[in-house]
């Protein structure tokens, strides 16, 4: 008899198999790259790995496509933030230009507060990008936003928790 522990896993692999060329067919569609979709429909398959009961997914295609199209908007973002970089990279002299590993780590570092930044709520990310990008003052900040100076406060005491949780 199969261990409990095996049987979502054999689920996610029927899963695969019954789905995964369809799968990037449909990736590929949006995309026009058939290097990319294959990375795509892979990822979108590693993520699904964490469902707890792969039994309950009672329309597979639509499920994974729910799944691929955040996978998919996650990429894009990491795309045209990379395209950004390297485009002001160009208008560096060829001196000042950061090697590989830097620009690798550069471009982990720019999604990783990409990401930070889109998961607090609009009102704390647009007071923590007024001040740190702006150098706004808390004053300023709360007449900007139309809110008190303790709102400020409490918006930016958030936005550094989420930093900090970023650092560890």
């Amino acid at each position: 008899m199969p261990s409990s522990s095996s049987l979502p896993h054999r689920e996610i692999a029927t899963l695969y198999t019954d789905h995964h060329g369809w799968l990037q067919g449909w990736l590929h569609r949006r995309l026009g790259n058939a290097f990319d979709a294959a990375d795509l429909a892979q990822d979108t398959f590693v993520r699904i790995l964490g469902v707890r009961d792969p039994q309950a997914i009672e329309t597979p295609r639509a499920y994974l496509t729910t799944v691929a199209k955040g996978v998919l908007v996650n990429w894009c973002r990491r795309q045209a933030l990379e395209r950004a970089y390297l485009e002001a990279l160009a208008l560096l002299p060829a001196p000042e230009a950061p090697s590989p590993e830097q620009r690798a780590v550069v471009l982990e570092t720019l999604h990783e507060i990409d990401v930070m930044l889109d998961a607090l709520p609009p009102s704390v990310r647009r007071a923590f990008l007024l001040s740190q990008l702006d150098g706004m003052k808390y004053e300023d900040i709360a007449a900007e936003l139309g809110v008190s100076l303790t709102s400020v406060k409490r918006y930016m005491a958030q936005a550094f928790r989420r930093c900090l949780a970023l650092v560890d």
